[in-house]
């Protein structure tokens, strides 16, 4: 039975998803609702290709520290021991919620980003080792074809691998969590995909008003 304090934790690290760093930073700073232009998507990487550096770093670091806050809400109940499963799951549901305002926030009428960088926050909360796979997976990706969309999904495809083949890992909830955040990202990227087949795809430029396809 779910109790009320891990309910409520649940709760605050979805609030925290939600708060739209790109949208506010976007609308207060610049007058401008990434949502309009590019990508349509409220997340750093519409930002800064939107807007810039100057505006996307700041969306970026936000959007990476709040999934790891989120997670780290976990410390502020006594019920669990660190590293047992229901510890691991309470994490998990915190991410899970984290990753859902983010998609989904509250503070910006339910449209929000793909999650990348928020998910990058979650994974190094949950598992840094896997996390830094993943980010070195990115990093070699995105140097080679500058295709962040691509970047993002063969790290998400990376993070399972690691999580099962490399560090063998034996909690279920992890397993599960680690296919589910592969699946998520494939799915969030669909129009990606499309347009990679169709040789379409912009790659990354980040300078500010660059028009995204």
């Amino acid at each position: 039975m779910i109790s009320f304090t891990n309910l409520s934790l649940v709760l605050l690290a979805y609030m925290m998803g939600s708060i739209p760093s790109a949208v506010w930073i976007g609308k207060l700073l610049y007058g401008v609702d990434v949502r309009d232009y590019g990508s349509g998507n409220a997340g750093a990487t519409n930002t800064f290709r939107v807007l810039g550096k100057k505006a996307g770093l700041p969306v970026l670091i936000l959007d990476i520290l709040k999934g790891f806050v989120a997670v780290k809400l976990v410390w502020l109940t006594a019920k669990y021991l660190p590293d047992t499963q229901q510890f691991v799951n309470l994490e998990l549901s915190l991410g899970l919620a984290a990753l859902m305002g983010h998609i989904f926030p509250l503070f910006a009428g339910f449209r929000g980003g793909k999650g990348v960088a928020t998910l990058l926050g979650i994974l190094c909360a949950v598992h840094i080792g896997a996390a830094l796979i993943c980010i070195a997976v990115f990093m070699v990706t995105i140097f080679f074809t500058q295709y962040v969309s691509l970047s993002s999904m063969l790290a998400a495809l990376t993070f399972p691998v690691s999580i099962m083949f490399i560090y063998h890992e034996t909690i279920p909830g992890l397993n599960i969590f680690a296919m589910f955040v592969c699946v998520l990202v494939l799915i969030t990227h669909q129009k990606n995909i499309e347009r990679l087949l169709r040789g379409e795809e912009g790659k990354i430029a980040f300078t500010p008003g660059q028009k995204i396809t």
